[in-house]
Order: structure tokens, then C-alpha cells, then sequence
């Protein structure tokens, strides 16, 4: 299976539903942040990896790296569980990456409305 076929996107979906349901309803550490999304499923074509992207919508910068030491040490049991819900050959090491993307869009955001309103100011004072 080539990395980016058909199957191999079919496989990163469904393991990225069944993560979600996983570590939502399944997972009780209090160091994973409630906002925690998974924002992207990457399962090697032969199916002994999955790099799992983590991002948070909390304002705290360590709620990110919190989030990642809580799913690292439940790694055992998500693994098994996702073992449980998908039907693959085998089931992949798990890797939580953090993803700062969301907080990188959020802040060029920000920054492009401050430079847009003290762009407004300096058209308003001539």
C-alpha cells in the first residue's frame, strides 16, 4: 500500500474516528486538556506506525504538552482499544505529536487585525 492511496487515506480516517471516541469517552487523565483535538492521522503503509497530531484550543501554552504526557502514558490502553475497534492486520505503535498550527493561524489572526486597525488610525489622524 503507497502512502497517500485511497486505502491508506481510508485507514488514517477511520483510525482517527476510532482515536477520538478512545481517548473522549475511554481516557480519564486529568492532564489531557477537555478542548484537545486530533487534527491529523498519519498511519505508515505497512502499518506499524501512526503518527497522531494533538492540538488544544486552551490559551495555556503547557496545556499542549500536558495533554501529550497524559495520552503517552495511556498509550498502552488506547493502543489496545483501537486493537479492539479496528479490523487491521496489525495494530500500530502510537505517537502523539503536538500540533501548534491552530495557535500559529490564531496569532496571524491577531496580529493581522492590529496592524489593519492601526492601519485605520493612521488613514483617520490625516
Amino acid at each position: 500500500m503507497k502512502k497517500g492511496s485511497i486505502k491508506n487515506n481510508r485507514i488514517n480516517g477511520e483510525v482517527m474516528r476510532a482515536l477520538s471516541v478512545i481517548i473522549r469517552d475511554g481516557v480519564k487523565d486529568p492532564r489531557i486538556d477537555p478542548l484537545f483535538s486530533i487534527t491529523k492521522v498519519e498511519v505508515t503503509p505497512d502499518l506499524q506506525f501512526c503518527k497522531v497530531h494533538i492540538s488544544t484550543m486552551s490559551e495555556d501554552e503547557q496545556s499542549l504538552d500536558r495533554t501529550i504526557e497524559g495520552l503517552k502514558h495511556a498509550e498502552g490502553y488506547i493502543r489496545r482499544e483501537l486493537a479492539h475497534t479496528v479490523n487491521l492486520r496489525k495494530t500500530p505503535e502510537l505517537q502523539f505529536v503536538p500540533d501548534r498550527s491552530i495557535e500559529y493561524a490564531i496569532e496571524m489572526s491577531r496580529k493581522i487585525d492590529e496592524l489593519l486597525k492601526s492601519s485605520e488610525e493612521t488613514r483617520s489622524e490625516e
